[in-house]
């Protein structure tokens, strides 16, 4: 593989994002990170990736088209944190959309969406009066939008985030079921967020889950084999 294969990440300076640069630099990519803070350049750097200030909250198309052209791959890994319900339908919904359609018109058609478990099913389960439900609705359109343009999209929803390292074996799950299973009180839901920078690396590295969903959790089966069995 090339190293001109260059990736952007989106929320370059998230957790997920901070474990995904160096993976997917030793799978042979580039990155390029885009962050809103100069002051969080150093940790890009030191994770192997280019940093480049850009606030995806504000940025407009043309922007966002500059800093794509010539990527292989666009991954959003940004969020607004919650909390703040305007925020989070502006970054985690609006900008994402932005954010697909300057993928699309800089001809970029590999995107790595990081979204959640239940962003299909939440919004018909969630109280609308919920905090969380903001967060529901953003995540829920986003990945709505994605599934209806032309991108090679693949939408990643893990179930709870933990900062455990690694296991690189996981358990997938069929979307349409992933709300009853999470409800479950004997399920486990936990998922690493190594386990979601390794996917992310796997998806781009096999060009696996192609126009595909795929929730997961923490689980028994080695991730390249978890994602070969995915169909779009």
């Amino acid at each position: 593989m090339a190293e001109s294969q260059r990736v952007v990440i989106i929320g370059g300076h998230g957790k997920i994002a901070l474990l995904a640069a160096p993976k997917l630099v030793a799978a042979g990519f580039s990155v390029e990170s885009l962050i809103r803070d100069p002051d969080q350049a150093q940790d890009i750097t030191d994770a192997g990736a280019t940093p480049r200030v850009l606030d995806i909250e504000s940025a407009g198309s043309a922007e966002l088209v500059d800093a794509f052209t010539g990527a292989h791959a666009v991954v959003f890994s940004a969020g607004a944190g919650g909390g703040n319900p305007a925020r989070t339908k502006a970054v985690d919904h609006e900008a994402a959309v932005r954010s697909m359609d300057a993928a699309l018109e800089a001809g970029v058609s590999r995107y790595v969406m990081v979204s959640y478990a239940r962003s299909e099913t939440d919004i018909d389960t969630v109280d609308p009066k919920s905090s969380f439900y903001p967060y529901a609705l953003a995540k829920h359109q986003a990945d709505k939008h994605l599934r209806g343009t032309s991108l090679d999209y693949t939408i990643l929803g893990p179930g709870s985030l933990t900062l455990e390292p690694a296991s690189g074996k996981i358990t997938v799950l069929d979307p349409a079921t992933t709300g009853e299973v999470m409800s479950s009180e004997d399920a486990s839901v936990d998922t690493s967020r190594e386990n979601v920078a390794e996917v992310i690396t796997e998806t781009l590295r096999s060009g696996s889950a192609v126009r595909a969903t795929v929730n997961f959790f923490d689980g028994e089966t080695p991730i390249q084999e978890a994602l070969a069995s995915v169909s779009s």
